[in-house]
């Protein structure tokens, strides 16, 4: 592979900070002039962002542009999602000018399988420790500017792991999970292809949790974050607890069902529940002045 660059100027609603910090992606680092770093399903790409240009380089197996534009969404009109959110009230306006330069990554499906198995009751910094350590292990070797990276295994590389080999790796209670979903998936019980061509959101709820680990949350996740499927609203702590801010005004969030978050959010946000989540998640975490 050789080195490539693409540099893109005045591009709309993309910040670098806002992509890689939003809790999205576990595989980008920032390195000591402020780009990021990361390593995608088939080589290494390094983003640097001035001003209003945007240069992207590095290698990839196969057409460099093509891989950028998919991966980061740039075909995506953000402004008619930023547009049509804006109208429905002020803290969505505001949430989204805080986040305005966030774009949802096509990420690889099976990596972002197992990396939010491992996302469970886990913190970001560990999350990306685990997958760096279960990828120089089971990933492919990749030299570019006299560093080592790693791609993310496959599932036949990741199944010649046991389950002892995974909790050596820190995966925790993770482990049987991340085994028996790489079985369940090398098997065919849950079919990779079927989900990228799936339509249905619901049947591909329906099958996503049928793997070991993956809740309703998780699936969510997957789906936004693999599957672009913008009509799914994952919930943790941060998103019951800005909805609750916002909208439900109960005297303890951990108290508000998430029957009755999903049920705001589906009215609320026009069949755009992951686009506003991505926005709300990230204003509520970053900003804690909300009230």
């Amino acid at each position: 592979m050789k080195e490539e660059k693409l540099i893109l100027k005045k591009q709309d609603s993309f910040n670098i900070i806002h992509i890689f910090e939003c809790g999205q992606c576990f595989r980008w680092n920032k390195e000591d002039d402020e780009s990021y770093t990361g390593v995608i399903k088939n080589g290494v790409i390094n983003v640097k962002q001035h001003n209003d240009e945007i240069v992207f380089t590095g290698i990839v197996n196969g057409d460099f542009e093509k891989t950028i534009k998919e991966y980061f969404d740039l075909e995506t009109d953000y402004k008619h999602y930023k547009k049509t959110l804006s109208k429905i009230d002020e803290y969505l306006k505001e949430s989204i000018e805080f986040g305005d330069g966030i774009r949802i990554l096509n990420q690889d499906l099976w990596e972002c399988i197992i990396s939010f198995i491992i996302s469970a009751n886990n913190n970001i910094p560990r999350i990306k420790k685990i997958i760096d350590r279960l990828s120089n292990a089971y990933g492919d070797r990749i030299i570019w500017k006299e560093k080592e990276y790693y791609t993310f295994p496959t599932p036949e590389k990741l199944s010649k792991a046991s389950i002892e080999d995974l909790r050596g790796l820190g995966l925790g209670f993770r482990d049987k999970r991340v085994y028996k979903t790489t079985k369940m998936i090398l098997e065919k019980e849950v079919d990779l292809d079927y989900l990228y061509n799936c339509d249905d959101t619901s049947k591909i709820r329906e099958e996503l949790l049928k793997l070991d680990g993956v809740g309703e949350k998780v699936a969510d996740c997957i789906m936004l974050f693999s599957l672009k499927r913008i009509d799914v609203f994952p919930i943790d702590v941060w998103v019951r607890r800005v909805m609750n801010d916002l909208y439900i005004h109960n005297e303890s969030e951990e108290k508000v069902d998430k029957k009755q978050i999903l049920k705001l959010a589906n009215e609320k946000f026009l069949g755009l529940q992951g686009i506003a989540q991505q926005y709300l998640f990230y204003w509520r975490r970053e900003d804690t002045k909300i009230s």
